[in-house]
């Protein structure tokens, strides 16, 4: 077989390949029912927010003869203030939202998994030094601390967000990192690497952090859940000046122009809280079938 023939069958297999893991992670997600439907939660929400907005759009002027009107089939969940309709700015207001849960979960999970490891295979003054300061981090009340920053720090943007919520939530997680690979680095898997002198990079990476996937992965749901709910408080105080349609701004615009006080606006307020618990609720039953997925002791029959 000639060398494009044998490129194009590597390609081919790793297709395969890919094709057959992918299954077999969907076959996993589903023997947990509540978790698959939590899997198949997300995926509305992923839709819903950064699909659907291309199909319904959204109104930016004031319609005076539909001012908080009450739910309908014309309206499901009424109208606000401007006339617009609750639920288009639901679908249009939650892909800022997920974004900051999912970049902020990926930063923190990074940060804590990364440093937490390292304080328990290096030990000495740099685990004195990492702890010492997650304990400092720890001490300091996380939302008014937030609030501060937030009017030191212009956080015009999903990334600088992120970034505050994810070095603000990183101690949490790195202390139980530390707590299991301290207990992982005893095994005999890496001592046999560290007799054969590789790498702290490859044991970490390569033996370590894969028997701690399941761990990893709930925290990284748990860290977006929490972001969530970070991001939300500052926009309702007003700390945040994010542009376009948010659900934190929703309920922040309804509060401020009375619709808690008005029965028939009441939706208005009410949409966007129930779409944010509802997406918190979605991303803590997914963790149950991801913990399927990367825990192979749970995969006897399959």
């Amino acid at each position: 077989m000639s060398a494009s023939g044998q490129a194009l069958s590597r390609r081919v297999e790793s297709r395969r390949s890919l094709g057959a893991r992918v299954m077999l992670a969907l076959k996993l997600m589903a023997r947990n029912k509540v978790g698959f439907a939590g899997f198949i939660g997300v995926l509305f929400f992923l839709f819903i927010s950064f699909i659907l907005p291309y199909f319904v759009p959204i109104s930016t002027t004031t319609n005076l003869t539909t001012i908080s009107l009450a739910p309908s089939w014309a309206h499901w969940l009424g109208t606000d203030s401007e006339g617009r309709d609750v639920v288009v700015q639901i679908i249009h207001g939650g892909s800022d939202v997920l974004l900051v849960a999912f970049l902020t979960a990926a930063l923190t999970t990074v940060i804590a998994v990364t440093f937490g490891a390292l304080t328990a295979l290096i030990g000495g003054t740099f685990d004195v030094l990492m702890m010492g300061l997650a304990d400092i981090v720890l001490t300091i009340p996380q939302f008014p601390l937030l609030a501060v920053l937030a009017t030191l720090i212009t956080l015009n943007s999903i990334f600088w967000v992120a970034l505050v919520l994810s070095l603000l939530g990183w101690p949490y997680l790195l202390r139980s990192v530390r707590a299991q690979v301290l207990s992982l680095k005893e095994r005999d898997y890496v001592e046999a690497a560290r007799s054969l002198d590789l790498s702290i990079w490859h044991i970490l990476f390569r033996e370590i952090l894969p028997n701690m996937a399941p761990y990893i992965v709930i925290s990284f749901t748990l860290a977006g859940t929490g972001a969530v709910y970070a991001e939300t408080g500052l926009i309702f105080l007003g700390l945040v000046p994010l542009s376009g349609n948010n659900w934190g701004a929703m309920i922040y615009l309804a509060w401020n122009r009375g619709a808690v006080f008005d029965p028939s606006s009441m939706w208005y307020m009410l949409g966007p809280v129930f779409a944010i618990a509802l997406f918190q609720l979605t991303l803590v039953f997914m963790s149950r079938s991801l913990e399927e997925v990367f825990n192979p002791r749970l995969r006897q029959g399959v």
